[in-house]
C-alpha cells in the first residue's frame, strides 16, 4: 500500500500522500487511494467493468488530477469502483499523455460498504515531485 492517509492537513476534507517508483506507481497508488476512501475494503472490488482512460496535460501534477478526476466521474456518472490497470505515461512533445485501464465494477450495496463520498479533487496542498527515491503526491478530496 503505497499511500498513507493524513489526519493533520485538514479538518473536513480527506487527505493522502502516494508514492511510487515511477510516474506510473504513483498515479495507481494515488488512483487506490482515492478509491479506497470511497468503500472500506479496496479488495471487495471486482473486475467486471473496463474503461480505457486517456488524459494528456503539460504538468505531471495536473495530469494527476485529472486522472482523480475521472474516477471521480465514473463513480458518480456510472456507480462504478475502480482501480487502475496498465497504466503508461509517456511525454509527447510538450505533454504528457496518461492512459491506462480503470477496472472495477459498480456499487453493490450488499457487498460494498462504502466509506465517504469523495466529491472532487481539489488544489488545496496538491503537489506532484520528484524525489530521491521516485515521485511522491500529496492529494487533498472534498468529502
Amino acid at each position: 500500500m503505497p499511500y498513507e492517509y493524513l489526519e493533520d492537513i485538514t479538518t473536513s476534507d480527506a487527505a493522502f500522500r502516494a508514492w511510487g517508483k515511477t510516474l506510473e506507481e504513483l498515479f495507481t497508488a494515488a488512483f487506490d487511494a482515492t478509491t479506497n476512501l470511497m468503500v472500506e475494503d479496496i479488495d471487495s472490488v471486482g473486475e467486471k467493468e473496463i474503461r480505457s482512460v486517456k488524459v494528456e496535460d503539460n504538468s505531471e501534477e495536473m495530469l494527476l488530477f485529472q486522472v482523480l478526476q475521472e474516477l471521480i466521474y465514473l463513480k458518480d456518472a456510472f456507480r462504478l469502483l475502480m482501480r487502475l490497470k496498465n497504466v503508461s505515461i509517456e511525454r509527447r512533445g510538450e505533454s504528457i499523455v496518461f492512459e491506462g485501464m480503470a477496472v472495477g465494477e459498480e456499487i453493490d450495496d450488499t457487498r460494498h460498504n462504502l466509506a465517504v463520498d469523495v466529491k472532487a479533487v481539489t488544489l488545496h496542498h496538491f503537489q506532484v515531485k520528484e524525489t530521491g527515491s521516485g515521485w511522491e503526491a500529496v492529494v487533498v478530496l472534498d468529502v
